[in-house]
């Protein structure tokens, strides 16, 4: 091969490594601003908050049974390590999400405490419904409304987000607003981009706060997500509160020290 040649054979390669690369690095879903570290940055975590008696937080799980919550099949929830657990294994497989439904009520106005975690050595989604539905779609006994959604190995790791509806709403490090027409707008919460503070195979507590159309979400005390969802055609000021068992993988889900504070009820509720 002549000189030229080579020249020209190792620019192609070049530029064909390059372009996988690019290929590769867009195959992770995450904000426009994709949140990537260096792999030698080091971030101290928050501390995880302590569990202590507040006002108006009435505790929804005794750390012992699963009184007061219920799911269509029982058979992948039960109690371990004083935390609600839902569990896929190789011989109990599934191919669909699973819901276990806090029995209390629909919530409008509340906040809302809990600590989790999820273990699994596979890339895996989990999380939590909040003023939704339960319905049957393509499946039954499904779930759709607000969740917290959080996912293993990416660079976002919790979002705030709306099942069989408009999907992200807001990604970690975001506020999002929409207007009365759908439009949104979104700008950077401070100290919440960046690499998290916060590893999901750890204990972590969520302090989802929902008054009127406003929701915020925290993470071990730190502002993560925030929406402001004033379209009417699509927001939803009240529904069920529900954990979340994701198909997918062998994994472990836990949810513990659930506290909720009820700030108002739906219009006919006691």
């Amino acid at each position: 091969m002549t000189s030229r040649g080579m020249c020209l054979f190792v620019s192609l390669c070049a530029s064909s490594l390059l372009s996988a690369c690019s290929t590769e690095s867009k195959s992770i879903p995450g904000p426009s601003n994709a949140q990537t570290v260096a792999p030698e940055s080091v971030v101290v975590p928050d501390p995880l908050p302590p569990v202590v008696e507040e006002s108006g937080f009435v505790s929804v799980f005794d750390g012992t049974a699963l009184d007061g919550w219920t799911a269509a099949d029982m058979s992948f929830w039960s109690v371990e390590d004083g935390a609600i657990t839902a569990k896929i294994t190789v011989e109990h497989p599934t191919e669909r999400n699973h819901y276990l439904v806090y029995q209390g009520g629909k919530l409008g106005d509340f906040e809302l405490k809990l600590q989790h975690r999820v273990l699994s050595d596979k890339d895996v989604n989990c999380g939590f419904q909040y003023r939704s539905e339960i319905f049957d779609g393509t499946i039954t006994n499904d779930c759709r409304g607000y969740q917290v959604d959080n996912n293993t190995n990416t660079p976002w790791v919790v979002r705030l987000y709306d099942e069989h509806g408009r999907e992200t709403l807001a990604w970690r490090g975001e506020r999002t607003v929409f207007d009365a027409t759908g439009q949104k707008a979104v700008t950077p919460i401070d100290g919440a981009t960046g690499p998290a503070r916060f590893t999901l195979d750890q204990w972590h507590e969520y302090h989802l706060i929902c008054k009127g159309t406003t929701m915020t979400l925290k993470v071990n005390g730190r502002l993560v997500a925030e929406v402001v969802d004033d379209d009417p055609a699509q927001h939803d000021l009240s529904g069920v509160l529900a954990l979340q068992l994701h198909s997918g993988p062998p994994m472990k889900v836990q949810f513990k020290d659930i506290r909720l504070k009820v700030l108002d009820r739906p219009e006919g509720q006691k």
